[in-house]
């Protein structure tokens, strides 16, 4: 081929290149990473409900941006796909919890949607998880419970490695035989349920929190600890939204017609009528009675 021919050739061909795509929306897109287990990242997404009995299936499978949905499609977390696990608690005719959890997706477990469909319930509690750092496995679900008492937690424990045996070392012996999994949460909840928990929960919370911290400074740990976080003790419902720097793992909650439901992120685009809980405050809620915010107090909240 001559030069000018192949000039001319080039040319044909540049001539039929598409010209670049210009992307106007994009639905959720995966964001595969590899996490670092010494850097937290908001994970995990949850919703509790108190109030008149109802199915969860209302707010956990139906809703446009349920928590199932969220499990795929998470929109205000570090990471879209929550997909290591999930839990269901609730409360029925006993006082303790029922429990179902399970290290599947929420989004392909058709027990839970069954479940969820035919379990009325005045207060419970569920959890999908992300996990960083722990093992994937039925252990590890959130939500945990002892006796009465039930927790659920959202983010990480900056340098939780570097902290775990002290952490845990707080837990009593009696308690400790509760220990299922190694997750940071489920270590948080026992070491509060030594704190008194099931007596005072945000004295307990505090008190835990302030351990953390303390640990977290002997081993000179610089990632910050986030603690958003759920517990009821089958009458009351509280939540928990704090951080020792500026950066708190979201939590919202809505009054409707039939009870409070306290979610990490709206479940449905009614966002006018979800109000946000502040950075360094607790909720407290029971039923028939208006929602109480309280501050976590002293130098914890001085710090979120």
């Amino acid at each position: 081929m001559s030069g000018q021919a192949r000039t001319a050739h080039d040319q044909q061909r540049r001539a039929r290149r598409p010209g670049p795509v210009k992307v106007t929306h994009v639905v959720a897109p995966f964001r595969f990473f590899q996490p670092n287990p010494y850097i937290p990242v908001h994970m995990c997404r949850f919703l509790a409900y108190i109030g008149e009995p109802i199915l969860p299936e209302t707010l956990v499978v139906s809703p446009s941006h349920s928590l199932v949905h969220q499990s795929l499609h998470a929109a205000e977390g570090e990471t879209c796909a929550n997909a290591d696990g999930f839990g269901l608690g609730w409360y029925g005719e006993r006082p303790e919890p029922g429990l179902y959890r399970a290290a599947s997706p929420a989004w392909s477990d058709e027990n839970l949607r069954s479940i969820c469909g035919q379990v009325r319930s005045r207060l419970f509690f569920a959890h999908v998880r992300s996990a960083t750092g722990t093992a994937t496995a039925q252990v590890n679900c959130h939500p945990f419970a002892v006796g009465r008492l039930m927790f659920m937690h959202n983010d990480q424990i900056g340098g939780w490695p570097l902290v775990k045996r002290e952490i845990e070392g707080m837990i009593p012996g009696a308690l400790y035989n509760e220990r299922r999994g190694t997750t940071d949460s489920e270590a948080v909840f026992l070491a509060a349920v030594a704190n008194g928990l099931e007596r005072d929960p945000v004295g307990a919370i505090m008190a835990t929190l302030a351990q953390l911290r303390a640990a977290m400074h002997r081993s000179r740990v610089q990632a910050p600890l986030r603690f958003t976080a759920a517990v009821s003790d089958g009458t009351r419902l509280w939540a928990f939204r704090w951080a020792c720097d500026a950066k708190a793992p979201t939590l919202y909650y809505r009054q409707g017609p039939h009870g409070l439901v306290v979610a990490s992120e709206p479940i449905d685009r009614v966002h006018g009528s979800w109000q946000g809980v502040p950075q360094g405050w607790g909720l407290i809620a029971e039923q028939g009675c208006a929602v109480q915010m309280e501050p976590l107090g002293g130098q914890l909240a001085c710090a979120a």
